[in-house]
């Protein structure tokens, strides 16, 4: 079993972290929008459940240009979430119980509203108010064009124009300016900011847009000419570490000299990169001697096929390996379609359609039927489980809660909606609050109704409804959790030989084993003690379609 003690500097190697997005966990004060005191009297749910960890999505002041990704203090609350008297009382609380709190880190920029990106647009062209941030002149003949064609992941020019004459950088929304990490200023932050939520107990640091903070800043800038210009995808076009301002090489001295601050504490912080970038480079984050572990995307963006998902589990646990990190696993997280949802899916389907269509094109059977949703990412949930290293979990999986695809544009607040000229609906519809009772105007979530409206089937999926009851989504993945911490023994993996095609099927020390059937027909269930299935089996030696069984 693993050792997962509070002195352990290696808790993080298989733990189980849960992801909460604060401002749709739980509303205690009514307004609407879910704060810290909310999430600490729910921090029960997450210890029943079993996890080890929860992971905080920004808590900071935020105008919510970019879901509170746009940080204008980043030692601080947002008002309208609390106080640090409340975070210290959620971290006390999460301690008590057992679990373990890790915090978003968001280096890459700020918000336009931060004291530091205020005092630059009161400075001068050129003034060292300004050299904390990426202001450069526009090119043409009255400084009218951007001065590159780097985009913004959010669509349009990564570029925006000041009174002045000035452009700044913001590789997402207008209102989050990119800092210039060659500054020393901006070192030295955030070191203050990274022992600022380590005095007070964090004990480690998701790391948002880790990739991004190195950009090759030597004049003339280098237009990228559309190859990666909004993200990961074409870095394989370009030699590795060369990119303008994804992946640059040099971000890995920025995060030995973190690692040589986060092991000044007992036990070490931990920390996990969010790196976008090729599998092949992911390890480099993930060294002992940085962050120490790296978001597995390639693992998310698999899709339900067995030989992928092969490929994907191998290669991912021998790039771990050779860096001596543990892998890590995701499903779902507030940035993508929710695992129920996107599963089912005809590979290839165009997300940002399905959602314009309010999730109903395509309009294929297992896309508009819950049940078969439901079956195919308990079944996945369990695959994830059984694998070495760690699993991030997100809100509300737990429930087996779908995409609210059919979101109205007038609900929407993702600045992706707006920036895109309204074609990518963006990210909202995993974010819709949860549902904790069956009743009630925002079911549970708080007093009155939620900022993000919520469908009438989420009554049906409230913790009321399944907490207790045999056979639920919940009662599942806290039987999975339970069991999982009683079987866990090192970090390896055995593939069976002879397994039948669209059948995942390996084993695990000290002798149990899972199998996961990915195809449309049942297969023979081998011989062994059933410890867990992802759907009651009506026989007993037959494995169903999209079904993952533990075996002993």
């Amino acid at each position: 079993m693993a050792d997962l003690s509070s002195r352990n500097p290696d808790w993080w190697r298989q733990a189980v972290i849960y992801q909460v997005y604060p401002r749709s966990f739980a509303d205690a004060d009514g307004d609407g929008l879910g704060d810290l005191a909310g999430v600490t009297a729910r921090l029960d749910h997450l210890a029943t459940l079993g996890v080890d960890a929860l992971w905080l999505s920004p808590f900071y002041p935020s105008e919510l240009a970019d879901g509170g990704y746009d940080v204008a203090d980043h030692r601080g609350v947002d008002p309208r979430l609390g106080t640090l008297d409340d975070f210290d009382a959620l971290v006390a609380e999460a301690h008590r119980l057992g679990l373990k709190v890790v915090v978003d880190l968001v280096p890459n920029h700020t918000s336009h509203r931060h004291p530091w990106f205020q005092q630059a647009l009161l400075s001068a062209p050129g003034s060292a108010a300004r050299a904390r941030y990426v202001f450069r002149p526009g090119r043409g003949t009255y400084g009218e064009l951007p001065p590159t064609d780097w985009q913004s992941v959010f669509g349009g020019s990564a570029w925006k124009r000041v009174p002045d004459g000035d452009w700044y950088l913001h590789l997402f929304a207008p209102e989050q300016p990119d800092l210039d990490w060659s500054h020393p200023e901006v070192r030295a932050d955030f070191r203050t900011t990274l022992r600022f939520w380590s005095d007070r107990g964090v004990d480690g640091f998701r790391v948002d847009v880790a990739h991004g903070l190195a950009k090759d800043l030597t004049e003339p800038l280098r237009d990228v000419g559309g190859i990666g210009a909004t993200g990961e995808e074409a870095l394989p076009l370009l030699a590795p570490g060369s990119h303008p301002y994804w992946d640059r090489d040099e971000v890995h001295e920025i995060y030995r000299d973190w690692r040589t601050l986060l092991d000044t504490y007992d036990p070490p912080r931990t920390a996990v990169a969010e790196a976008w970038v090729p599998d092949t480079r992911r390890a480099l984050y993930a060294r002992p001697d940085e962050l120490g572990q790296a978001f597995n995307f390639e693992y998310l963006e698999t899709g339900w096929d067995a030989e992928r998902l092969r490929r994907a589990i191998t290669a991912s646990l021998a790039e771990a390996h050779t860096v001596g990190a543990s892998a890590t696993w995701v499903l779902s997280n507030h940035d993508v379609v929710r695992h129920a949802s996107r599963l089912v899916l005809p590979p290839g389907t165009d997300l940002d359609a399905w959602l314009r269509s309010g999730g109903t094109d395509p309009a294929t059977d297992p896309a508009t039927d819950p049940g078969a949703g439901l079956r195919r990412a308990r079944a996945a949930t369990l695959l994830m489980l059984a694998l070495p290293g760690s699993a991030y979990l997100y809100q509300g999986e737990e429930l087996g809660l779908p995409e609210v695809a059919d979101l109205p544009a007038e609900a929407l607040r993702d600045p992706v909606w707006e920036q895109s000229g309204y074609t990518r609906k963006g990210r909202d519809g995993s974010r819709v609050p949860l549902p904790w009772t069956s009743t009630g105007p925002s079911y549970g979530f708080g007093p009155g109704p939620a900022w993000l409206p919520q469908p009438e089937s989420f009554a049906r999926y409230a913790v009321e409804a399944q907490s207790g009851t045999e056979g639920s989504t919940l009662e599942l993945y806290r039987t999975a959790l339970r069991l999982r911490r009683k079987l866990l023994q090192g970090e390896e993996l055995t593939w069976t030989p002879g397994a039948p095609p669209g059948v995942l099927d390996f084993s695990r020390a000290p002798g149990w084993r899972c199998l996961t059937n990915l195809t449309t027909e049942p297969v023979a269930r081998p011989a062994g003690e059933l410890l867990l299935s992802s759907v009651p089996l009506a026989e007993p030696d037959v494995l169903p379609p999209d079904t993952t069984v533990w075996l002993g």
